[in-house]
């Protein structure tokens, strides 16, 4: 099998009975295609331009009309966004800014401009306009989110940069390259495609700022201003800021393709740096399929947007004073109708500076997600060190997976703060009572977007140490082998462990704090396994085996974030209640081993 039938041909399959008989049938001619070329030794977009070539039935002439399917096909997205984008889009592949030859970002510095995608979730109309145009082939389409095209910009499919963490790193990213050219003495100039939302982020301003002060000449930043990041904007965007720093502006309807074009052809044949402000227009931030029914009572809704109810609840019960601050995420966290909040506008830096001089006794509350924060972390420095009172609420996604994007972890390491993962009620109220009788520590609780039923026992009355949700029995071999779990982890791992009877430890805290019993059990095993939903370098059972120099075996994710839903990543990485079975049924059959060397999963 080569590299781009085994990237593509699972998940382009999965999706055939949510095709119509026509793309059904292209898709399995691209699949035969794909399988019957030899092992690749170039770029994946490469031998998906090849394999459209080869089978060039075309089925949309429309890439609008291509966007609305690949949504519908994948049931998620940000279809709305892309649109938003799209003349923008098609702008820069009517003027070379885009390769749609073959040779992607091996042939940079051949266009008429280098092109920095910093909106980073349109990536999909990059691939849509490539299918309209014939180098992309149907099937990669139908894998959006799935496990085959990523929903953000990536260098292995065509694109300059790769987006990882918030996206007002984008602008960075063209400033540098800007800079980089002037210094070799070029003045080739660098397109930059951004937001309104992002250009809130102070990573954004901080770029601006520098390629003015530094005398570029060759940035043209071009911003899709639909009012919208997530929520709407507060204000519209500031276009006086932007002809200050960059002198030339142009504003043009940014739906019309030819306006767009034309402004854009202009700026790039103008000396001088120059900002293309287009005006339009944006729905919903997140796709909803048509006909979506709404979630039927009693049924799981995603545990991070019960926040505001749950927050609300504290605040009746405790009659405290909160101070709740977001960058545009409000509808993640159900903060609305339960607590009053503030909406910083994907500002996350600011969002955690708003905490640094309210009164000690107010509880400060960052709702913020679990890639943004990588942005602020000086800043969250700075707060966990000065601030009493400070809850961080860290959304969690199914995209977030360990290697050096986890977070959670990282924040565990910061001065005078505690990491929890609540997967109850219970637990989420027994973190904010933990911290009103320890206001000097900051209180991270990683807040996890998937559905669950919630375990039948929870770390309510010890939220630093844990609870057996299957007991060990009685006797010295009763607990030869154990299963530590930390958060979500103890969910999935209770369901799979029905069948097993493995001893399970959960945990709601990233550093637990054993009681004298239940480290003797732990103490007597001579196998435990732990489970974590997010691993990383200095984790929980890491953290477990150092702290108390058990026989410890992590079983986590030992890669980087892969980008797609949340029922495709669990088998991904060995967490869906059948291999994660397995793995209980091998530990207890001692098929393992044993030793005091973490074994990595």
């Amino acid at each position: 099998m080569n590299d781009l039938h085994a990237a593509f041909a699972a998940p382009a399959r999965e999706a055939l009975p949510r095709l119509t008989p026509a793309e059904r049938r292209l898709v399995e001619a691209e699949l035969l295609e794909m399988a019957s070329r030899g092992p690749g030794t170039g770029r994946i977009l490469d031998g998906l331009r090849e394999v459209a070539a080869r089978v060039p039935e075309r089925l949309y002439a429309d890439s609008a009309e291509v966007l609305l399917r690949m949504h519908e096909i994948a049931g998620s997205g940000n279809l709305q966004s892309n649109l938003s984008s799209l003349a923008l889009v098609r702008a820069c592949f009517a003027h070379g800014l885009v390769d749609d030859g073959g040779a992607g970002a091996d042939r940079a510095g051949e266009g008429p401009a280098e092109l920095v995608v910093g909106r980073g979730h349109i990536a999909p109309a990059f691939y849509a306009e490539h299918y309209v145009r014939g180098t992309l082939p149907f099937a990669p389409l139908a894998t959006l989110h799935q496990g085959g095209l990523t929903g953000v910009v990536h260098r292995d499919l065509g694109f300059r940069t790769t987006m990882r963490y918030s996206l007002g790193v984008g602008v960075a990213q063209a400033v540098s390259l800007a800079w980089e050219l002037a210094r070799g003495g070029s003045d080739r100039k660098v397109v930059c495609l951004a937001g309104d939302g992002e250009l809130h982020e102070g990573a954004a301003f901080e770029a601006l700022r520098f390629a003015h002060d530094a005398g570029l000449t060759n940035l043209l930043l071009v911003v899709d201003a639909n009012g919208k990041g997530i929520e709407p904007l507060a204000k519209p965007l500031n276009t006086g800021y932007l002809a200050a720093y960059l002198g030339t502006l142009a504003e043009v309807d940014g739906c019309d393709d030819g306006a767009v074009e034309t402004a854009l052809g202009e700026l790039l044949a103008r000396p001088g740096p120059a900002a293309l402000v287009c005006r339009t227009r944006k729905g919903d931030h997140s796709f909803k399929p048509a006909g979506a029914a709404p979630p039927a009572p009693g049924r799981p809704v995603s545990f991070a947007s019960t926040a505001g109810r749950m927050l609300g609840a504290h605040r009746e019960r405790t009659g405290r004073e909160l101070a709740v601050f977001t960058p545009d995420m409000a509808a993640r966290f159900g903060l609305g109708g339960h607590v009053p909040y503030t909406n910083t506008g994907l500002a996350e830096t600011l969002t955690v500076g708003m905490t640094l001089s309210l009164p000690d006794h107010v509880t400060k509350v960052v709702a913020t997600d679990a890639m943004y924060y990588m942005d602020s972390l000086s800043m969250l420095t700075e707060a966990t060190t000065s601030v009493r009172n400070l809850l961080v609420l860290a959304g969690r996604s199914w995209g977030a997976w360990g290697g050096a994007h986890n977070a959670t972890n990282l924040l565990g390491l910061l001065l005078h703060t505690r990491v929890y993962e609540p997967v109850t009620a219970a637990e989420f109220q027994a973190c904010l009572d933990r911290l009103a009788r320890d206001p000097a520590t900051a209180h991270v609780v990683s807040m996890i977007d998937a559905a669950f039923e919630p375990p039948a026992r929870d770390c309510s009355a010890d939220i630093d140490g844990g609870v057996w949700l299957t007991p060990p029995g009685d006797g010295p071999d009763a607990a030869d082998a154990t299963v530590v779990t930390f958060g979500y982890a103890g969910v999935l791992v209770e369901a799979a462990n029905r069948d097993v009877g493995l001893p399970h430890l959960h945990c709601a805290a990233l550093t637990p704090r054993l009681d004298p019993a239940a480290l003797d059990v732990l103490t007597r095993s001579r196998r435990i396994l732990s489970v974590e939903y997010n691993g990383a370098g200095s984790g929980f059972g890491e953290r477990l085996r150092a702290r108390h120099l058990l026989p410890v075996e992590v079983h986590a994710v030992r890669r980087d974030i892969a980008t797609r839903v949340h029922r495709n990543q669990l088998p991904l990485h060995g967490m869906s209640p059948g291999p994660l079975r397995e793995r209980l049924a091998r530990l207890l059959e001692n098929r393992e081993g044993s030793g005091h060397a973490p074994a990595y999963a």
